[in-house]
């Protein structure tokens, strides 16, 4: 197997480029920037494949090249599936001519790709991003036709890697498809542990339904004697809960609504914040928590992938949303039991989830698979 791989992710320019980090891109973005940084260091030849935001074609950004497709709004609707969308992905990877294509999160472009890829005698490697991916009815892929494409990308991957164990057994329960459990990769930043902790209780994610929102407004007017931040801007589809919350949130005193944040800034609230909190009842592994605790944030979270938040001590999961209000009070009125807890979480990611850790992993499941 060579050594050229291509990210296929069309929300990845924000997350590579600062100077967009004010558009819109989700957790895949990022774990795809990150991974292709990490298969860079080790020598491999990298490029990206991204939405067309006014860059030139083959742009090099600290040694990734970035082949452009489309613009969001370009094209006529319906036609505009084939003109310009599917033929300037397509020209892209060629472009790209990768030896591996990697894509992540359940869509249309999984079965462009694995398409491409067998025509082209390539390999493709596809990750879940979301618990969804592995469920036929419960994707989050609203048309028929989109369906049908990633279930045809999904059962012709080359490799499919899973977030965890409970993706894996779903996707051999729902799929009859093996896949293999990678952990997750982070930037790790210096060493935070006398940062100055300002932010009682931090709250971050793209606002979608699924990510209850308006539970976190909820638990700033039951902790009104705590300080809560929320950051997140609105989900394709989704603005009018975006401005929902947004209103309701703007009521609330000691509760401040940043709206979206880029990612390059993000991380500076993480490292003042002493709790991080997740209210969804659903998701696949948050890159909000790995970033939170590499800064030695404690999460308090109602999903707990894996169930490592328990077993591993880092944090809590609360069983309702009283029992949240319960725990972060708990964790925010001990500085010992929390500075313990941090200290915990920070170990954890850098034995698990370090750029090294992670792009060995991978080098080595290629080896195995994709040469078999």
């Amino acid at each position: 197997m060579g050594k050229k791989i291509c990210f296929v992710g069309m929300d990845n320019y924000p997350v590579l480029n600062p100077e967009m980090g004010d558009r819109y891109f989700g957790g895949e973005s990022v774990q795809q920037t990150l991974l292709a940084k990490a298969f860079l260091a080790n020598g491999y030849e990298v490029s990206t494949v991204v939405k067309d935001y006014g860059q030139p074609q083959g742009e090099m950004i600290d040694g990734i090249r970035v082949w452009k497709t489309f613009r969001d709004a370009a094209g006529v609707p319906i036609m505009r599936f084939f003109y310009p969308r599917l033929t300037s992905v397509l020209n892209a990877l060629k472009k790209a001519d990768a030896d591996i294509y990697y894509h992540s999160c359940a869509g249309i472009l999984a079965g462009v790709l694995a398409w491409f890829c067998r025509r082209h005698e390539k390999k493709f490697v596809f990750r879940l991003a979301h618990d969804t991916d592995c469920i036929p009815g419960q994707l989050l892929i609203r048309l028929w036709r989109d369906r049908k494409l990633y279930e045809y990308g999904l059962r012709r991957a080359d490799l499919i890697v899973a977030q965890g164990v409970r993706q894996v057994a779903l996707l051999e329960g729902n799929y009859g498809l093996r896949s293999i459990p990678v952990n997750m990769i982070v930037e790790v930043p210096d060493d935070t542990g006398h940062q100055r902790r300002d932010i009682d209780i931090l709250w971050i994610n793209n606002l979608r339904q699924f990510k209850r929102p308006e539970l976190a407004v909820e638990l700033a007017r039951a902790m009104a004697d705590r300080n809560i931040t929320m950051i997140g801007g609105p989900a394709r589809g989704s603005e009018d809960l975006f401005a929902r919350v947004k209103a309701e949130a703007e009521s609330v005193p000691n509760l401040s609504f940043l709206g979206a944040v880029p990612y390059h800034k993000v991380n500076d609230y993480i490292g003042r914040a002493k709790v991080f909190v997740n209210t969804s009842d659903s998701e696949g592994f948050p890159n909000s928590f790995l970033q939170a605790w590499v800064r030695r944030v404690p999460v308090i979270s109602f999903f707990d992938p894996d169930g490592i938040i328990e077993q591993h001590r880092l944090g809590a999961v609360p069983a309702n949303f009283q029992d949240m209000v319960d725990k972060v009070g708990e964790m925010l009125n001990s500085d010992d039991v929390r500075e313990v807890v941090a200290e915990r979480c920070r170990g954890f990611v850098l034995r698990n989830y370090s750029p090294q850790v992670i792009a060995k992993t991978y080098e080595e499941l290629f080896s195995a698979v994709l040469n078999e």
